[in-house]
């Protein structure tokens, strides 16, 4: 018979979408957060929760969120969109789990910019979306990569948010995770052992690009102000 493959074609699907909701998320609320200043500690620490909290508390919330009983959860399903017990909802609890990794990735490269290359940008007349889009981000792509790479992993290992949101239903919402737990439970110690195996050679491949991408970075150097300056007005 052969092996049912639908939990790693439904970890990356759900992964990809939550990657890519995520990278885009990640990438403006890090921006947001280094150019103010009044509140920057409190928005900081609401990004950065879901790190922190259990995974169950963070399904839970988002089970009140999109649940039939939640005002969003009554508006979506009043439109068609169903969120809880579908892949839908596998992807928004793990774009939520995966966010602190790109949020946080992604400021610690924009504040290790150097400050000059935004000063003379705003000297010379540019506009915030301009200097983010041509100076900020292709100055801080090794850490969004990097950030991406982290939450594409943290997507595909996640559990329990998936679980409370989105259920276990095989072939369905099913995940490698879930596929794991569901085997152990069957005391089907062949088929936990293929699926482990199959997140930790996963998860090899994420740190190697990982620790390749700040390898590479590293080991190129800085480049000088006006060079830099030179190539961002180049693009």
């Amino acid at each position: 018979m052969p092996m049912d493959l639908s939990p790693l074609w439904i970890s990356l699907k759900v992964s990809a979408t939550a990657t890519a909701a995520v990278f885009l998320a990640g990438i403006f609320a890090a921006w947001l957060v280094v150019r103010i200043n009044r509140g920057k500690i409190i928005i900081d620490g609401l990004f950065t929760l879901p790190m922190v909290l259990p995974p169950t508390v963070l399904g839970f919330i988002l089970l009140l969120i999109f649940g039939r009983n939640g005002t969003v959860g009554r508006f979506l399903q009043s439109i068609g969109i169903n969120i809880v017990f579908s892949w839908v909802g596998a992807s928004v609890a793990a774009a939520v789990v995966a966010f602190p990794m790109m949020y946080r990735s992604v400021r610690a490269a924009f504040e290790q910019l150097d400050p000059d290359l935004i000063r003379v940008a705003r000297t010379l007349g540019k506009k915030e979306g301009w200097i983010m889009r041509r100076i900020m981000i292709p100055n801080a792509w090794p850490g969004i990569l990097s950030g991406t790479i982290l939450a594409f992993a943290r997507s595909m290992g996640e559990f329990g948010a998936t679980s409370l949101l989105a259920g276990n239903i095989p072939g369905k919402t099913r995940t490698l995770s879930q596929a794991v737990w569901s085997a152990v439970q069957m005391n089907d110690r062949a088929l936990a052992k293929r699926w482990s195996l199959t997140l930790i050679a996963i998860s090899f491949v994420v740190i190697y690009l990982t620790n390749h991408v700040l390898n590479r970075d590293s080991s190129s150097g800085r480049l000088s102000l006006g060079t830099r300056i030179k190539q961002s007005f180049r693009r």
